[in-house]
């Protein structure tokens, strides 16, 4: 015989060569020759040692213990003292009565979507990582939720969780703000056989969700390939003088021109333009050659111009001069004072006969 000693909240099980015989509470007891006794706390998570089943079959036990069943398709959420404890998966559970106060919430998980009374709080606790999926919508994006290869419902900005069970879930998203594509390096001929390089650039923004992802397949590729035939169409009907002197007529003929394909792939155009025509080498020259010989040509004619007016003034003059002997006097002397201001010295030899010559010249 011998005597054992079980604690207040603690409950003794009573082994006899492994088998199960007894339950011991709170008090002293006497154990049978070959007799064990294994101690639980009350307090802690029930583990037995043995099946529960066979546990089960003492009415003792049973009146101490809550059995929880779940099943395959199910997931049961624990909470002691209404915090958050552990979560069950399929299989029989026992925990003790009286000292804890336990909670259970049972999941279904036929259904993906997650109750309103479950606590977001609770979704984050690490133990659930593993039978949860988490999907983000930014602030400046707009998804599509496809369940099981059905389109189910356009969603917003937020954060969004389901069980995960069987049921495939995806979730097509994309940036809703304007966006911007180059369509670079473009080698296109025009009417006349010039060949060019153009880079464009266009802006635009999505409009139609289940257009642009659902009845399209990747929608921004057949964009661009719109908006490339559009500028090789446009490009092509004009010559190369009549491009380079109308280059904002080439971005609103490709508006015009894609703006109803474009609302096909659920896009509106917001705008474009032309950012850089490249000139091979040969026509840069040629280029280069006509602005020099036009500016050479503008320079001829303003020299020319400047000419004839200063012909037309000399002849103006001559004809004042030629009806007023004065003035005609006050010209010479104006060139003599012209001439004077280039001599330094003057040496006069000879008789006293030049005063009188320079009187002659000066005074009439």
């Amino acid at each position: 015989m011998k005597r054992v000693l079980i604690n207040t909240n603690a409950v003794g099980l009573v082994y006899r060569k492994d088998e199960f015989k007894r339950v011991l509470t709170a008090g002293n007891h006497w154990l049978g020759f070959g007799e064990s006794v294994v101690n639980y706390d009350m307090a802690k998570t029930f583990i037995a040692s043995t099946e529960l089943e066979v546990l089960l079959l003492n009415k003792d036990f049973k009146e101490l213990v809550t059995i929880v069943e779940v099943a395959d398709n199910e997931l049961v959420l624990v909470y002691q003292s209404k915090n958050f404890k552990q979560v069950l998966t399929a299989g029989k559970y026992a925990f003790w009565k009286g000292l804890n106060k336990y909670s259970f919430v049972t999941v279904n998980l036929n259904h993906y979507e997650i109750a309103a009374d479950i606590d977001k709080n609770t979704l984050e606790k690490p133990q659930l990582s593993a039978y949860i999926r988490v999907f983000k919508i930014e602030s400046y994006e707009k998804g599509i939720l496809i369940v099981d290869g059905n389109f189910e419902k356009v969603m917003e900005p937020g954060n969004y969780i389901f069980w995960k069970n069987r049921t495939v879930i995806q979730f097509l998203k994309t940036d809703m703000r304007q966006l911007n594509m180059e369509i670079i390096g473009q080698e296109i001929l025009t009417k006349d056989k010039a060949q060019l390089r153009i880079n464009f650039s266009i802006q635009y923004r999505l409009t139609d969700l289940i257009k642009a992802l659902l009845e399209n397949k990747e929608f921004d590729k057949q964009l661009y390939v719109s908006i490339q035939l559009a500028l090789r169409e446009v490009v092509g009907k004009m010559t190369f003088d009549e491009l380079m002197e109308n280059k904002h007529q080439i971005s609103n003929s490709v508006l015009n021109s894609c703006a109803g394909k474009a609302e096909g792939l659920g896009v509106k155009l917001v705008d474009c333009g032309v950012k850089d025509i490249v000139l091979p080498g040969d026509i840069k020259d040629i280029m280069n050659q006509v602005l020099i010989a036009e500016k050479r040509a503008q320079a001829n004619l303003i020299t020319r111009r400047e000419e004839t007016a200063s012909t037309r003034s000399l002849l103006n003059t001559a004809k004042l001069m030629e009806d007023n002997a004065m003035l005609y006097k006050l010209k010479e002397m104006e060139y003599v004072e012209k001439i004077a201001e280039k001599i330094n010295t003057i040496s006069l030899s000879g008789s006293g006969q030049i005063v009188d010559q320079l009187k002659q010249i000066f005074v009439k």
